[in-house]
């Protein structure tokens, strides 16, 4: 028998490169390290017992920050499911977005530390005996600084699909899921990536709060660069906060460069245009894994398994029926939908003012709203300085792939960096300079949450689609008119987003931001945020379902009152 050689590009790919052994020996060293630094979580824990205080030696800070990264990933995996899920549901079912759409406003309007309150003894009670428990509280209050903003984003990439490929999609039969993978992740692959950049650098901000917990007079510190730095803020150790602040910046550095810059540069490909950028976003890790065979290798052996898993799925979610007027069966579901949802709100109000008579007081309950004022009054000022500096920079992030090249990793670790770890530096500043905290808060909420407004612009300017850039140059369309014609169209669903998030963020901020410490020295703003923060840490059960409650029905209230027809009108009239 003769037996014929393998071509030669057969016998090529399947000989291992040096990216082989390199991405080889780097997913083994990965997985090796999260093994290592999980199994701290482990170990046995049992109220009221205390956990081994943090030591603010340098040494320890590596182990920290791996135990502080490790958490916002896990976090970050659970929010994007929740994004995928809770997104779709609220843009694709009419019904179930009017309940999931202001429910998502309340679930952002809840302060990280409200959270904490409610689920920190629940998770304890889940893992007895163990420091899991308290490992996913921390992760859960990580997980609420991440997934609302993604979920606004993916929600509102949904309702703004161009109405010709959602067409396309419809002439050619394709399944719910088909329709998913092949159009509506695609299309919201960029805004996507970008917000959950961002929703990343929220959950540093929140991490010493997720990590040195003190709620309802007890306190819990779990080992992370958190905890260190709010035990290092406690000795008054400006040698250990600089330690942090170099480590943190190194953990952002290598997170951008190992993981978000990849992303950036394999959403590129999700562009709706005509025309190709011209020059696309690149990362020396994505080009690394694309030029190893083991990378193809793998692709190809679970292909069968992913056609397979595909194929199931677009069996069981069928295809789409196209809209028809409401039925009378349909109209008479309806009717008692809107009953029961009057009967609820109607059953909520009693509550409450059972709750304010009995409980809280009258009196009590109208300090509180007149906190939320100053609050609202701060938050106010921010977005509007902060759309005023970011927009323009955003766009011009977006719409120059060079400069994006440069750019995106210093705006990264900007959002990243957790801006509570120069509060101290601020707090100190303002003791010896005499500013009130009344105003420096804003700048210390700012820190935490202009951001979303540039990230979004930034996503939504590199969406534009090329063609219209290029016929506006060709046009000589420039200045007052070009931002008339298209770069506003063309960012505002975009900007929306990133104020919404923006603004909820701030009011989250707040907590952290209106009330900052350098040693035994504490500065306090009048606001709502101070309010909540003082209550936990008393663990007044009443001042916090009344601080948690206000600031909810203020942040839902602006959310409808402005943000939401601003959707709407991002739907209806900016719409590619």
């Amino acid at each position: 028998m003769i037996r014929l050689a393998p071509p030669i590009d057969a016998v090529r790919r399947t000989q291992f490169s040096l990216a082989d052994i390199v991405v080889i020996l780097g997913a083994l060293t990965l997985l090796a390290v999260i093994a290592k630094v999980a199994s701290g979580a482990f170990v046995s824990f049992v109220p009221p017992h205390t956990l081994p205080t943090v030591s603010t030696d340098p040494k320890f800070l590596p182990y920290y920050a791996a135990r502080s990264t490790l958490r916002m990933f896990v976090a970050l995996i659970w929010s994007f499911l929740f994004t995928l899920v809770y997104g779709y549901a609220a843009a694709r079912s009419r019904r179930l977005g009017r309940v999931l759409v202001p429910l998502l406003d309340i679930l952002q309007s809840v302060p990280v530390l409200g959270f904490l309150s409610i689920t920190i003894t629940g998770f304890i009670a889940l893992f007895p005996g163990s420091l899991l428990g308290l490992e996913f509280a921390s992760i859960f209050a990580i997980f609420t600084a991440q997934a609302w903003n993604m979920t606004f984003s993916f929600y509102q990439s949904l309702r703004t699909i161009p109405q010709d490929l959602d067409e396309a999609m419809t002439s050619y039969h394709l399944s719910r899921w088909e329709r998913f993978t092949r159009l509506e992740l695609p299309s919201s692959a960029i805004p996507l990536v970008w917000n959950a950049m961002m929703s990343f650098g929220g959950g540093w901000f929140f991490l010493a709060a997720s990590e040195a917990i003190t709620v309802l007079n007890k306190s819990y510190t779990l080992p992370g660069i958190g905890s260190y730095v709010a035990a290092a803020v406690a000795a008054k150790d400006t040698r250990a906060l600089c330690w942090a602040v170099v480590t943190i910046a190194l953990v952002i550095f290598a997170i951008d460069q190992l993981f978000w810059r990849p992303l950036v540069a394999w959403s590129d490909k999700f562009r709706l245009e005509l025309s190709a950028a011209g020059e696309p976003p690149k990362s020396w890790l994505y080009d690394l894994l694309r030029s190893a065979t083991f990378v193809r290798s793998l692709r190809d052996a679970f292909a069968p398994l992913r056609d397979f898993v595909n194929m199931r799925l677009s069996a069981l979610t069928g295809v789409p029926k196209p809209w028809q007027p409401p039925s009378r069966v349909h109209s008479t579901a309806n009717r008692l939908y809107n009953a029961a949802l009057i009967l609820a709100i109607v059953a909520l109000a009693y509550i409450a003012l059972r709750f304010i008579i009995d409980v809280v007081g009258i009196p009590e309950t109208l300090h509180v709203v007149s906190l939320g004022f100053f609050t609202l009054l701060r938050v106010l000022v921010l977005l509007v300085v902060a759309t005023l500096v970011w927009t323009p920079i955003g766009v011009a992030i977006g719409f120059n792939p060079r400069l994006s090249h440069f750019a995106q990793p210093i705006a990264q670790f900007l959002a990243s960096f957790p801006a509570n770890f120069v509060f101290p530096f601020a707090t100190a500043f303002f003791i010896s300079t005499h500013i009130s905290l009344n105003f420096g808060s804003i700048l210390l909420m700012a820190l935490g949450s202009q951001w979303y407004i540039l990230f979004n612009v930034i996503a939504g300017a590199s969406a534009v689609p090329n063609e219209l850039r290029e016929m506006a140059l060709d046009m000589d369309v420039h200045g007052r008119l070009l931002w008339k014609r298209l770069i506003i169209p063309g960012i505002f669903s975009t900007w929306v987003t990133g104020a919404i998030t923006a603004s909820g963020g701030a009011w989250n901020a707040s907590i952290v931001s209106e009330v900052v410490s350098w040693g035994h020295t504490t500065l306090v703003a009048s606001g709502l945020g101070a309010y909540i923060a003082d209550a936990t840490t008393k663990g007044d059960w009443p001042r916090i379902t009344l601080g948690v409650c206000v600031m909810s029905l203020f942040v839902v209230g602006v959310n409808r009152l402005v943000w939401r027809r601003l959707y709407k009108l991002a739907e209806v009239k900016y719409h590619l």
